[in-house]
């Protein structure tokens, strides 16, 4: 398929498409998307709204011991190792007092790889970055785009090379949404893709099904 296509197909279904955490400060979106690995956003925004409203600055943050971070984060995975990620992170923004431009910085952080650091830079800096999550990747894979053997980079650098960089902030937020409502992991929403017909894996679940009901 080619990128234009897939462009603006996605922006059909997902006109205005935004990362789905909310934030009122640039140190909440990294923090969120720190925590968001391995669970849903819907949730990070549960349990740390109600944390980023009762301590709303750095310092405040930085007052909390690791057990009271794990208490407000416990219902999220592996809370523990990412309630250390995140008093560790709160410890190296407080010098500063913001969250800087600046990858190498942002990709020595506790917790903190590329796909976060990419979120960040495209949301916060608008520079254009692509961050492949779980569901980047699946789709990408899904729609031939990238391969299945392909790593996180590798999926990320085929990205690059194939659309042009002024749609990489919308093309993964587009391919994120897209990911967690239609080209779900599991019962995908074939019959409301505009891409089936040309998906890989569309075509070989229809196989399946034709054998078993032959």
């Amino acid at each position: 398929m080619k990128s234009n296509y897939i462009l603006g197909e996605l922006e059909k279904l997902f006109p205005n498409p935004k990362c789905e955490l909310t934030y009122n400060k640039d140190y909440e979106l990294l923090l969120k998307t720190m925590l968001s690995a391995q669970t849903t956003d819907k949730r990070v925004n549960m349990v740390t709204d109600p944390l980023f409203k009762k301590y709303d600055s750095l310092e405040k943050l930085s007052t909390l011991s690791l057990t009271e971070v794990e208490n407000y984060i416990k219902s999220i995975g592996m809370y523990k190792t990412k309630a250390k990620n995140f008093v560790s992170i709160v410890n190296s923004l407080l010098p500063l007092g913001y969250v800087p431009c600046d990858r190498t910085f942002l990709e020595s952080l506790k917790g903190v790889g590329r796909k976060t650091t990419n979120v960040v830079l495209s949301n916060l800096y608008n520079i254009p970055c692509i961050a492949v999550d779980t569901h980047v990747h699946r789709t990408s894979i899904r729609l031939g785009l990238a391969k299945e053997n392909d790593s996180v980079l590798e999926t990320e650098e085929k990205l690059m090379k194939k659309f042009p960089k002024e749609s990489y902030s919308n093309l993964h937020h587009s391919l994120v949404l897209f990911g967690r409502y239609i080209c779900k992991s599991k019962n995908p929403s074939c019959n409301i893709c505009p891409f089936k017909e040309n998906c890989k894996y569309y075509k070989c679940v229809n196989q399946k099904n034709q054998t078993f009901s032959s």
